[in-house]
């Protein structure tokens, strides 16, 4: 099991993530909408809030449906370069084609609303966040959004939550992932048998990042999330044979994705 604590905050970044894809969230989780952004060619979409009280900036991150239905394309599988906005340079690791192209729709707007927002708040906190709905765009563009972050504000304390995030790149980029943004700051959660994480197989050179979180059981509860701390830890999430899209993949920690507008007032 996990502390109570740490399940909350996972309770917590999962509403964040399913306010991404209400239509309207004008004050998500009661706190202030700085803006929201949308990419009219990808329909890339999120939001950035701002949490006074716990002097917090939160990045929220939906795909879109078009580009999610051409993740499992052999040419959205081809691993390309890591190359966009506020991206390390010296590197040699290379993330699925899709995920990329969502993030580079968007990364620009993230990095300038956040660079104004550390301008009246230097001290704030950013927590990036990404939830499923079809493939999971949200979890792979967030966790490359999160790289970008911290590779832009380096002094900035970030931490990154994912919920049924897909493979997103190779090992080299899993292993850059986990130095950046720091193994203790990176909670993938994974729902039970939720067949997308382990959709995109290893066989294609891709490799998960740590830390999971993996709900072993039900009833969602504390003592029913393992920490796994290997990027595919045969105690996780990956010792179950994907089975696709399916009803875990829909309900993180007790919130259902898209259908709970409370997340928004």
């Amino acid at each position: 099991g996990i502390p109570e604590e740490l399940y909350n905050e996972l309770v917590r970044y999962a509403k964040y993530a399913s306010g991404a894809y209400q239509v309207l969230c004008p004050r998500p989780m009661g706190n202030t909408l700085v803006t929201q952004f949308t990419d009219i060619i990808t329909s890339t979409q999120g939001f950035v809030a701002r949490d006074d009280t716990r002097k917090e900036l939160v990045i929220s991150f939906r795909g879109s449906r078009e580009i999610a239905s051409a993740i499992i394309v052999d040419t959205s599988l081809v691993l390309s370069p890591l190359r966009g906005p506020g991206l390390p340079k010296n590197t040699d690791a290379h993330v699925h084609t899709g995920f990329l192209y969502a993030f580079r729709s968007v990364g620009d707007r993230v990095l300038n609303i956040l660079g104004e927002q550390f301008e009246r708040f230097p001290r704030y906190e950013v927590t990036v966040s990404g939830k499923p709905r079809c493939h999971s765009l949200g979890g792979a563009i967030a966790c490359i959004a999160a790289l970008s972050i911290r590779n832009s504000f380096p002094d900035a304390a970030l931490r990154l939550f994912t919920y049924g995030q897909p493979r997103t790149g190779d090992p080299s980029f899993a292993e850059l992932v986990e130095t950046v943004i720091g193994m203790d700051n990176i909670f993938r959660g994974v729902h039970s048998f939720d067949g997308v994480p382990t959709m995109i197989p290893t066989k294609l050179g891709y490799r998960h990042h740590g830390t999971e979180y993996w709900q072993f059981a039900e009833p969602p509860a504390p003592r029913h999330v393992r920490r796994c701390v290997g990027s595919e830890d045969p105690e996780g999430s990956a010792s179950i044979p994907s089975t696709g899209i399916n009803l875990p993949h829909m309900v993180y920690f007790e919130q259902p994705i898209a259908s709970d507008p409370t997340v928004c007032i």
